[in-house]
């Protein structure tokens, strides 16, 4: 990619998939003063989604993490639309955010490579980027951009390229990331990244710890958190990212990595019977009387 890094803010945003992370997403870099478009095809969803985006821009305002400018533009500068054909071309960034199913993210990632954004980039927490790259018509122009869920508190995008990102893709990830008040590290592409095999290796075993009766999910939370200064504890994580989800992740590392990440039935279960955490409910804890987890720092998420 030969051209010159130009400034980022104010530039053209895709994301694409409105779930928890795709919110997150849309809403870090409309406060920080792209124009974003957010593709979410059920109509339902977008719905609920303005909704979310409002009580968050509300809470943040609330609580002095937003500006009124910057709470305003959460609602003013995000284009919810139903299909990736409505995006423009030409867009300066286009994130993905569909689930962690590498079959459905390659059909996506075709469908937004033919619009030939500046950057294409991938959130997954898992999937090989170069096997993903092979959907981009120009790889150097594709990498991962792993963003943290909450999105709008935890600071933190892991940038991970692939063999044929270029340097300049890479700078401007980052700035792009940064932009949002991120801090960014930049990660080889192998099973896990940087970041995911550690978070999913801790996930694991303390579901395996309920599993085998070693204590309470309430006391193997509250060890972590009180013993080593986590913020949560992993089995709370694990509902607030989604079961369904951990599930996904923990299938393809212990398919490159090994039976260390074998999903435990206790997690398997769950997900059969539709315990995804908070977005359904329930999962290790009951989120119940929960409408949105609120996060200390900006508000509700789905």
């Amino acid at each position: 990619m030969a051209d010159v890094i130009a400034p980022v803010t104010p530039a053209s945003v895709a994301v694409v998939g409105a779930g928890t992370m795709g919110v997150g997403i849309a809403y870090v870099h409309a406060v920080a003063g792209s124009q974003v478009w957010l593709v979410e095809p059920g109509q339902a969803r977008r719905e609920a989604v303005r909704g979310i985006l409002a009580e968050a821009a509300a809470s943040g305002l609330k609580r002095g993490k937003l500006t009124a400018d910057q709470a305003g533009r959460v609602e003013t500068a995000i284009a919810m639309v139903g299909d990736a054909t409505d995006l423009p071309r030409g867009m300066d960034l286009i994130v993905e955010t569909v689930p962690e199913l590498p079959d459905l993210k390659e059909r996506v990632l075709r469908q937004l490579a033919a619009l030939e954004p500046r950057i294409l980039a991938t959130n997954t927490s898992s999937i090989s980027i170069d096997r993903l790259s092979s959907c981009a018509l120009d790889p150097s122009r594709f990498l991962g951009m792993h963003y943290f869920n909450p999105v709008w508190s935890l600071p933190m995008v892991e940038l991970v390229r692939g063999a044929a990102t270029s340097d300049e893709a890479v700078a401007l990830a980052r700035a792009f990331a940064e932009s949002t008040g991120k801090t960014t590290i930049v990660s080889r592409d192998v099973p896990g990244f940087a970041t995911s095999r550690l978070d999913m290796l801790a996930a694991i075993e303390a579901i395996r710890m309920l599993e085998d009766g070693v204590a309470s999910a309430e006391d193997i939370d509250k060890g972590q958190v009180v013993a080593f200064r986590h913020p949560v504890g992993p089995l709370k994580l694990c509902d607030i990212v989604g079961l369904d989800v951990r599930l996904d992740i923990a299938l393809y590392l212990s398919s490159k990595l090994g039976d260390r990440f074998a999903p435990p039935k206790l997690l398997r279960d769950k997900v059969a019977r539709g315990e995804l955490g908070v977005k359904s409910g329930k999962g290790f804890f009951d989120w119940s009387d929960t409408r949105y987890f609120v996060s200390k720092d900006a508000g509700p998420r789905a």
